[in-house]
C-alpha cells in the first residue's frame, strides 16, 4: 500500500449519523442491561472514541476496562495470529460484560477473544461493534449490537486507523489507494 500519510480519504458515514447511531445503541444496551452493572471492555486502540461516546450515554451503572489485542500490525490485512498485548485489570467472573470494538472484519480476533473471556466465567458476554464488515467474515460470529454495516473497503476515522493514522477524523471514511499513475 502507498504511504499512509498521503492517501486521500472519502467520507462514508458522517459524524452526525455516527452520533445518532451511538445514541440508539446506548439506549438498546441500557434496556438490555436494566438493573445490572455492566463491565464495558474496550478493545484498544480502535474502540476508544466509540467507547467514550457510548458509555457516556448509558443509563446503567458501568465499569470500564481495556484490552489490547493485535492481529494487524501496520498492514490492511489481518495476520491471522492473535495476541493479547494488554489484559484486563478487572475480574469478569459473574459479571455482565460488553466487549466494545471498532470493527468486526474476519471475526478471527473476536472469536479468539470471546473464547478467552468465556473461560473466565462472565454472567453474560455480548459484543458491540461500531462497524461490521460481513463480506470478509471467515468464522461464524455475529455481534449483538452493530453501529453500521460497511462494504469491503479499508475504513478509517472515529478511532479506526491505518498505520496509526486517521483515528482523529470525526467521520468514517475509506482510504483511496493510488492506481500508481501518479508515480
Amino acid at each position: 500500500m502507498d504511504d499512509p500519510n498521503r492517501l486521500p480519504v472519502r467520507e462514508l458515514i458522517s459524524e452526525d449519523r455516527i452520533q445518532a447511531r451511538v445514541t440508539e445503541l446506548a439506549r438498546q444496551v441500557s434496556a438490555d442491561h436494566a438493573g445490572k452493572e455492566l463491565l464495558a471492555v474496550g478493545i484498544l486502540k480502535g474502540s476508544w472514541v466509540f467507547l467514550a461516546d457510548l458509555v457516556r450515554q448509558l443509563t446503567v451503572p458501568v465499569v470500564i476496562d481495556f484490552m489490547t489485542v493485535s492481529s494487524y500490525g501496520e498492514t490492511t490485512e489481518t495476520s491471522g495470529v492473535v495476541k493479547i498485548v494488554t489484559d484486563l485489570k478487572c475480574p469478569i467472573e459473574k459479571r455482565h460484560v460488553l466487549v466494545v470494538d471498532d470493527i468486526l472484519d474476519t471475526g478471527l480476533t473476536m472469536k479468539y477473544l470471546l473464547g478467552s473471556l468465556r473461560l473466565r466465567g462472565p454472567e453474560s458476554l455480548k459484543v458491540c461493534v461500531l462497524l461490521d464488515k460481513p463480506a470478509r467474515r471467515k468464522v461464524d460470529i455475529k455481534p449483538d449490537y452493530v453501529g453500521f454495516e460497511v462494504p469491503d473497503r479499508f475504513v478509517v476515522g472515529y478511532g479506526v486507523d491505518f498505520a496509526e493514522r486517521y483515528r482523529h477524523l470525526p467521520y468514517i471514511g475509506f482510504v483511496e489507494e493510488s492506481d500508481g499513475s501518479d508515480k
